[in-house]
């Protein structure tokens, strides 16, 4: 018989969940000690995770079950969510438990801030990310939907390089990414135009 081999396995200090993940979790397992609660979308990306806070009573739904719901608890994940989900809720009495990640919390501020000066200048506002993905649904609403989403290098020609560009990135893109977007960009802007770079990645995912 041949030597069986030993495998080492190292798993990265920096796996798991990223410290937003974990604040939503926690914020989870608190709050269905007080009764009843619903989450809007999965908690993380993690089925196992999401089963187990399941089995404890949370209860997980979409934006369209989201709507249909009066006088209830609704926890919203890290991700964070438009406006409009917080005017939802208003109308229809629901208790937000808001578990947005500090980090993508500050950068949807920033984005709406930029927005409200540069509303009617031309300026145009791009969020390097998924189209579709919940925070980047998220800072879309920030600016009334008029924000233009980029997912690469080959979207590019959705912008006019002869108007002032304002860069920003959903916070779990890779930096490289975004810094060869931005210099892309910038190599194509015509004439007086400005580009602005705001570098808003999380650094402890784009570590990984």
């Amino acid at each position: 018989m041949g030597h069986r081999k030993e495998i080492q396995v190292e798993i990265d200090r920096r796996s798991g969940f990223c410290f937003g993940g974990v604040k939503a979790i926690n914020k989870v397992e608190e709050e269905l000690e007080k009764g009843p609660l619903y989450c809007l979308g999965d908690i993380v990306h993690n089925t196992i995770e999401v089963e187990r806070l399941e089995k404890m009573g949370l209860i997980t739904i979409d934006h369209e079950q989201f709507k249909q719901l009066e006088n209830a608890r609704v926890l919203l994940r890290a991700h964070g969510e438009p406006p409009g989900t917080y005017e939802t809720a208003k109308r229809n009495d629901i208790e937000i438990i808001d578990a947005t990640c500090p980090v993508v919390l500050g950068l949807q501020q920033k984005i709406k801030r930029t927005f409200l000066k540069h509303e009617n200048d031309g300026t145009q506002i791009v969020i390097y990310g998924m189209r579709g993905h919940a925070e980047v649904n998220g800072l879309l609403g920030q600016t009334n939907d008029t924000a233009i989403v980029i997912e690469g290098k080959e979207e590019l020609e959705k912008l006019d390089f002869s108007r002032d560009i304002i860069l920003f990135s959903q916070t779990t893109k890779s930096l490289e990414g975004f810094f060869e977007i931005g210099e892309m960009i910038r190599e194509q802007m015509q004439g007086d135009a400005q580009l602005e770079l705001h570098d808003t990645i999380c650094r402890q995912v784009s570590n990984r």
